[in-house]
């Protein structure tokens, strides 16, 4: 079976759970942080820096690795800059 470890739209479509991890280099995080930063993140999985999908019965799981880049992209896009 084929490693699922990039950006996919079709094994996206049949996403059924959706997870979150974080990079080490990220550093502490507040629990309100991180639950608005892993909502940003999961809205537009295509532009994840580290995404995997688990084969799963009834379709796959999405792992999104939340990195320090993911974050900055996240505030320049809020900031609009």
């Amino acid at each position: 079976m084929p490693a699922y470890t990039k950006f996919d739209a079709r094994v996206n479509s049949l996403v059924i759970e959706s997870r979150t991890a974080w990079d080490a280099s990220v550093g502490p995080l507040t629990d309100e942080d991180k639950s608005w930063l892993a909502q940003q993140v999961h809205q537009h999985p295509e532009q994840a820096t580290k995404i995997a999908y688990e084969r799963m019965h009834t379709g796959f799981a999405r792992e999104i690795t939340v990195t320090k880049d993911d974050i900055a992209r996240i505030y320049r896009e809020q900031v609009g800059a």
